[in-house]
């Protein structure tokens, strides 16, 4: 399986474009290194020739000189090319690591629930690791040999044009049986990295569960999981290798034969006269030089192998598209935002509907209470409002506006969602609170903070809003934690809020903290609470119950409470959180 050199450069192309002064700089660079190395066999050739012949001395030193000063030059250049290679290969990859990650995230959340996140790390580090790696060397190694292969050839034409011609014949058949055993290894290669991708997923998963899987016991299945991984990857290194040494023999053998090719010429044109002792030596010194380019050539095409898997790897994920596609409407209204189901359905998969012909409308400013058994579909409703995903039938609109028809980033900013788990990262305050939106002023996130009741967490802080908090926000207590959530939504000022009951875990004094916050952030706000305690509900003007999917009861709060005959008057005489359960 061959992978054409263009598809390296299409990968590339776009970052490397905007550095063509390093890149012409490189070019020259590699064009005099290249002639240096050609130059300084004839030097020696002239030097022995004057020796043989009786020259003076001081011609041979001038002569030992120049060969000196040239091998110095050549190896100041050739340090300069592979820095400055390597210096373009590292900023074109970073610029891809970027693109990459960009791309992902701005995939659906079917595309991130099939990928693990350690396989993601795989092919946006390890694989791009393996394009720098080969990229630096591609331009210093690759075309430079390349390059020097065409000069030495025209040199030894020069010198006689029979043995130039041999010399030619010899390069133009090594560099088609090279590209012809380059791709052996490229399948197997591929699997490779694949097993070490999900070797990545398995640990990311399992280090993550280790308190859970050592309390129940599962430790030793874990180990046997990552042996049989680990096995797994040993089987495609084998093959992998095997197909390595069938490349290295082919190289193997073009030397042997150059070598013979160079020895016989030079003996033959020396014995018929037509070529100096000097002339012989520059014919071996040119074959010896050629077994540089041929081994350096062998050596990139193993690479070739690992980057031909990786180049197919990254072209797969940048070809993914996204199910999920931008909308052009921007006209949301402002404060309090309508929302409305009508019809809709979804699923996950097509044999297993998760929310079935769901109908209903919220009125601005009103709060809807939220019931249902796990699996009902609350979540899902939740993630349909902020379009993870699209309904496979029906229509959801927020303020009047399809939701499909919306853009993206206007949705969302519209729509703001607080959960029991805080997504807290390792970076300042502020940034956590604003998400790196550097253009909320910190005034603003003052305010904030104080009216949530933070101002006493905030004084603490040793760098204020520039202190950096601990990744996962280890070091504050589930209800700062909380706090800060809440802070995030009350920066956007958010049309539609939707509460995933966040006080259900914390202590009573913490707890009522909460509920004071809560209070003011479902003010003036169209709210989704999704319930697990009665205690939330008595903010719901309306209170919803699904089951299955579907929607088993539907209306005012306080009516419901009161109807003997209804599904909510049961909840509440039973109690809430066991049917829940």
């Amino acid at each position: 399986m061959n992978i054409p050199l263009r598809r390296y450069w299409d990968l590339l192309a776009a970052h490397i474009k905007p550095q063509r002064g390093r890149f012409a700089l490189l070019t020259v660079l590699l064009l005099g290194s290249i002639g240096l190395q050609i130059v300084s066999p004839q030097i020696v050739r002239t030097f022995i020739d004057a020796a043989t012949t009786g020259r003076a001395v001081e011609w041979l030193a001038t002569a030992a000189l120049a060969f000196i000063g040239i091998a110095l030059l050549q190896q100041v250049v050739s340090v300069s090319a592979s820095y400055i290679g390597e210096n373009v290969a590292w900023t074109a990859t970073n610029a891809l690591r970027a693109e990459l990650a960009r791309h992902c995230l701005r995939l659906d959340m079917s595309f991130h629930n099939d990928v693990s996140p350690g396989e993601l790390i795989e092919r946006i580090d390890g694989d791009v690791m393996e394009l720098s790696n080969f990229f630096s060397q591609l331009v210093v190694r690759v075309l430079g040999n390349l390059v020097l292969m065409l000069g030495i050839v025209l040199a030894v034409l020069l010198e006689d044009w029979r043995v130039g011609a041999g010399f030619a014949v010899f390069s133009v058949i090594t560099l088609y049986v090279m590209n012809q055993v380059r791709g052996l290894a490229i399948p197997h290669q591929k699997a490779l990295r694949e097993a070490n991708a999900d070797l990545f997923g398995y640990l990311e998963e399992r280090l993550a569960g280790t308190e859970d899987i050592r309390a129940s016991g599962a430790v030793d299945f874990v180990i046997l999981g990552l042996y049989k991984l680990m096995y797994r990857i040993q089987c495609h290194w084998r093959r992998t290798a095997g197909k390595f040494v069938i490349i290295q023999g082919t190289a193997g053998v073009l030397l042997a034969v150059g070598m013979v090719v160079a020895f016989g010429a030079g003996y033959v044109l020396f014995k018929s006269g037509a070529a100096t002792i000097g002339t012989v030596y520059l014919l071996t010194s040119y074959i010896g030089l050629l077994r540089r380019p041929i081994r350096e050539l062998t050596q990139q095409v193993e690479n070739l192998q690992n980057i031909g898997a990786s180049i197919e790897r990254l072209s797969d994920l940048r070809a993914i598209e996204s199910k999920i596609k931008n909308g052009t409407a921007t006209g949301f209204p402002a404060g309090p935002l309508a929302l409305r189901f009508d019809g809709v359905s979804f699923a996950y998969k097509e044999s297993d509907p998760v929310l079935q012909e769901l109908s209903f409308e919220l009125q601005p400013g009103a709060v809807l209470g939220l019931l249902g058994r796990t699996g009902s579909g609350k979540t899902t409703l939740a993630r349909l409002v902020f379009r993870l995903y699209d309904p496979t039938a029906g229509r959801v609109s927020l303020g009047g506006v399809d939701v499909c028809a919306a853009e993206l980033q206007a949705l969302r900013q519209r729509v703001a969602m607080v959960t029991q788990e805080v997504q807290l990262f390792q970076a300042s305050v502020r940034d956590n609170l604003t998400f790196f939106d550097r253009a909320i002023p910190d005034e603003r996130v003052l305010a904030v903070i104080e009216e949530l009741e933070l101002t006493d967490w905030y004084r603490a802080l040793p760098e204020g809003l520039g202190t950096v908090l601990e990744t996962g926000g280890r070091g504050l207590s589930a209800g700062e934690a909380q706090l800060l959530a809440f802070a995030r939504v009350f920066l956007r000022d958010p049309g539609l809020v939707i509460l995933d009951e966040a006080s259900s875990r914390l202590d009573p004094v913490t707890e009522q903290r909460i509920e004071r916050a809560v209070d003011k952030l479902l003010q003036d706000r169209t709210s989704i609470v999704i319930a697990h305690r009665l205690g939330t509900l008595h903010r719901a003007d309306d209170v919803m119950i699904l089951s299955g999917g579907r929607v088993i009861e539907y209306g005012d709060r306080g009516r419901l409470a009161a109807d003997p005959a209804s599904r909510f008057y049961s909840l509440l005489q039973t109690g809430l959180e066991e049917w829940l359960a």
